[in-house]
């Protein structure tokens, strides 16, 4: 699991699927409304979370297992979550 950092998607989480080279990752974010696509490492944030999934999965079976793993619910629990809904709190204001 991991955290996008820079771009359109920033601040959403998404589910590393596969590595492409040394620079990027396959990210999906079926749940989060990111679409499935190769984005650079430094991009991302890596999490705590860890998905067990088949190589190759798709989306919909990355959905049901984000799903029954509760991960939002999780994530919202973690100190890197709270800091980022306080910082985007100030940000607006």
């Amino acid at each position: 699991m991991a955290l996008i950092n820079f771009g359109q998607d920033a601040g959403k989480l998404v589910t590393i699927v596969d590595i492409v080279d040394q620079n990027r990752a396959l990210i999906d974010g079926a749940s989060t409304g990111v679409p499935r696509q190769a984005i650079l490492f430094k991009r991302l944030r890596l999490t705590k979370f860890r998905l067990r999934i088949p190589y190759g999965t798709s989306s919909k079976n990355i959905q049901k297992i984000w799903k029954e793993n509760e991960i939002e619910k999780k994530f919202g629990e973690i100190k890197l979550a709270l800091r980022l809904k306080q910082q985007q709190l100030v940000c607006i204001d």
